[in-house]
């Protein structure tokens, strides 16, 4: 699943004259995840950390982004590149670890002197495209802008230190004096700022501080001594800015992304029973006057269209609903590759499973225990309870009995079935592909069909009920 909407920067430059180039840190370890998977590919909203980030910068048409990788290394770069997207990707690596200032150096041969510099963190995910477009802007190809924040508890941060309202420098938490440690205003580890201006800063790092570490955050002190111009801008969305250091804060966030998610449902006219109970991992298009009741979660890319109503405790993954369609409480629509898509109006569960290739016209009925793989149901179609439906193609209001299946499978090939329009079929059927039910034939219920059954027929295939009088059960021995 990607997150990425593909883009041509050649027709459209926001940036005017200045192309963008994102650095993206993703080299730490992340040792309080306490997982064997690197840091940036744990999972928000079922993508990994950093494909948020990279998303994101294509929503600021980069002209490309720069990863710089360490720990897993191979992992972390194998798994962005099977992502696609049209984003220039370019690797580096930063081994050892030396800080902050020594992994953007690590980026400085690959990236242009012509441009305007973002950094990212690969463990942000949820920073908004808007709040870097007005970073960028502020920067403005000459300026060093600062994306900041205020906290009450800022331990562990670096802190913004000001003369007056023009930043003087960012001081690291264990550099800091007790002064210093008072201010609230600490530097988010994003910032924008001209290639060439980067470069020169870069080249003037040194490690005299606390931890032995090349500091980034050191560029603030050498722009003023150059005489840039260190502008700050400050939010207030402290989700925009959070990182992700334990399995504790990326449940926090996930939290706080599907809160995002609900509200700008809510916000189009969705109805939610609950906002704090909904997980969408993909995107979720809707039409008007839909509505969602508790603990849904939508995968892929799922489309529902006006009047829809979905019951609680679904589960819908690249799928179209069209309008006035009623998916029933604890219905599972996985559409795969092939997709899924149910027909206007009709009505599906509760406790009904559609697989990739499911097609359903208008008014179809899958009910409860109903499984549909590879079939396409004509208009007003219907199998009400307990029946399998695989690669099969069935026509306009046929009845599907219950506890009745298409045998599609041989052992090594899949077969299909043909149920012509206003056929029949009685409970227990099994229907051996490949055969066909002609228009209006019906099947007797219990009948094991191997032949293909005429229009308007009668086919039953079971053996002949027999009676014995006077049967006495088996009884048990006595102990």
């Amino acid at each position: 699943m990607s997150l990425f909407q593909p883009t041509d920067p050649a027709t459209h430059n926001p940036h005017g004259q200045h192309p963008v180039d994102v650095v993206i840190m993703a080299a730490g370890k992340g040792t309080r995840m306490k997982s064997r998977l690197p840091k940036v590919l744990q999972r928000l909203a079922h993508v990994p950390l950093v494909q948020h980030v990279l998303a994101t910068a294509q929503q600021l048409q980069a002209r490309s982004a720069v990863v710089i990788t360490g720990h897993g290394a191979d992992q972390v770069e194998a798994a962005l590149a099977a992502i696609g997207g049209t984003l220039a990707l370019k690797f580096v690596r930063q081994e050892p670890q030396l800080g902050t200032g020594h992994a953007v150096q690590q980026a400085v041969p690959v990236l242009g002197d012509d441009g305007v510099v973002v950094v990212l963190s690969g463990d942000v995910p949820l920073t908004l495209a808007d709040t870097l477009q007005a970073l960028i802007a502020l920067c403005d190809g000459q300026h060093l802008a600062l994306l900041t924040i205020d906290l009450p508890d800022p331990t562990g941060y670096g802190r913004v230190v000001r003369t007056g309202d023009a930043v003087t420098t960012i001081v690291e938490h264990k550099d800091a004096n007790a002064r210093q440690r008072t201010i609230t205003e600490i530097y988010s580890g994003i910032l924008a700022v001209p290639a060439a201006l980067l470069k020169r800063w870069l080249a003037r790092l040194d490690n005299q501080n606390a931890q032995g570490e090349y500091y980034l955050t050191d560029i603030v002190k050498f722009a003023v001594q150059d005489g840039v111009r260190v502008l700050a801008q400050k939010t207030e969305d402290a989700v925009q800015v959070a990182g992700i250091n334990s399995p504790v804060q990326l449940a926090e966030l996930e939290r706080a992304y599907q809160r995002r998610q609900a509200l700008a449902l809510m916000e189009a006219g969705v109805r939610l029973a609950d906002p704090a109970r909904l997980d969408i991992r993909g995107h979720l298009r809707c039409g008007m006057d839909v509505e969602i009741d508790v603990n849904c979660i939508f995968e892929g890319a799922v489309t529902l269209g006006d009047n829809v109503t979905i019951g609680a405790h679904c589960v819908l993954a690249d799928c179209t609903i069209e309008a006035g369609a009623v998916i029933h409480p604890f219905t599972h629509i996985d559409g795969g590759a092939q997709g899924v898509r149910v027909g206007e109006g009709a009505l599906i569960g509760p406790f009904a499973r559609l697989r990739p290739g499911a097609q359903l016209g208008a008014g179809v009925h899958i009910g409860n225990f109903v499984e549909v793989k590879n079939s396409t149901l004509a208009a007003g179609a219907k199998a009400n309870h307990l029946a399998y439906l695989g690669d099969a193609t069935v026509g306009e209001r046929v009845n599907f009995g219950a506890g009745s299946i298409t045998a599609n499978y041989d052992g090594a090939n899949k077969l299909r079935t043909t149920i012509e329009a206003d056929v029949h079929v009685g409970s227990n059927c099994v229907l051996v592909a490949p055969v066909t039910l002609g228009a209006g034939a019906t099947v007797g219920g219990g009948s094991t069909i191997t032949k293909d059954v005429p229009s308007g027929a009668l086919g039953v295939a079971r053996g002949k009920q027999t009676h014995l009088a006077n049967w006495a059960r088996p009884a048990k021995k006595p102990t």
